[in-house]
Parts: structure tokens; C-alpha cells; sequence
């Protein structure tokens, strides 16, 4: 408690916890999505190539690329909302590493939607 010059006053800052950002679990929950949306267009693609499955594949490449973009983006912005200096009542965010998780499993579900849609137009084909 430091006084307050001229009063009988004191001022009290009082330690607000460290609260996990919303945006980096969201991050990570989406890019967790994103890979299973990715499994399935590879299962769906391997299994089904051949008798028309390459359009729900292409469907499902659809959905995985959206929630891995949106994963990689929450996490980036998660990662730009934990780094920000906060004065000390403002409340301070942490979770680097779900935001970080987060980017890497958007990033996995994206590469591995676009590999199965590939895998399954190249069966497709043959």
C-alpha cells in the first residue's frame, strides 16, 4: 500500500490472476476439428474414389481448410493478445502454448484436407 501525498488516503493495487485467452483455446479446439475433418477426407477419398466419393471428399476439403484457417488465425491473434503489455490492474492473458498448438494444428488439418483431396482425385482417376 503506498500513500497518497497530502491525505491520510493509502492506494491499494490489488493482483488481478493471469486468465487463459479465449481466442487460444479456440485456436486449438479448431485446429484439433481440422484434423479430423482431414482424416475423414482421406478416408472418404481412399475408400470411395472410385464410385463418386472425390465430391464429398471435396466437401469435407472445404470444411477442413475453413476451420484450419480459422485456426490459424485465432491463433495468431491469441499469441498478439497474450504478448501485449498490460498495466498491473488490467487483467494479463496467458496461454502461448495452446495459441501455439493451435497454429500447428490448423496448419497439419489444412496440408493434410488438401493431401487427401489429392489422394483421392489421383484414385479417381486410375
Amino acid at each position: 500500500m503506498e500513500a497518497v501525498p497530502g491525505t491520510p488516503f493509502g492506494v491499494v493495487h490489488l493482483d488481478v490472476p493471469p486468465v487463459t485467452a479465449g481466442l487460444a483455446t479456440g485456436s486449438l479446439v479448431a485446429g484439433i476439428a481440422s484434423i479430423l475433418v482431414s482424416l475423414l477426407v482421406i478416408c472418404v477419398g481412399v475408400a470411395f474414389g472410385t464410385r463418386g466419393g472425390v465430391w464429398v471428399s471435396g466437401a469435407f476439403t472445404v470444411l477442413g481448410v475453413l476451420a484450419g484457417s480459422a485456426a490459424v488465425v485465432t491463433g495468431l491473434l491469441a499469441q498478439r493478445q497474450i504478448r501485449r503489455p498490460s498495466p498491473p490492474p488490467a487483467v494479463r492473458f496467458t496461454g502461448r502454448g495452446l495459441a501455439v498448438a493451435g497454429v500447428s494444428c490448423g496448419a497439419a488439418g489444412v496440408l493434410l484436407s488438401l493431401l487427401g483431396l489429392g489422394l483421392g482425385l489421383l484414385i479417381s482417376l486410375t
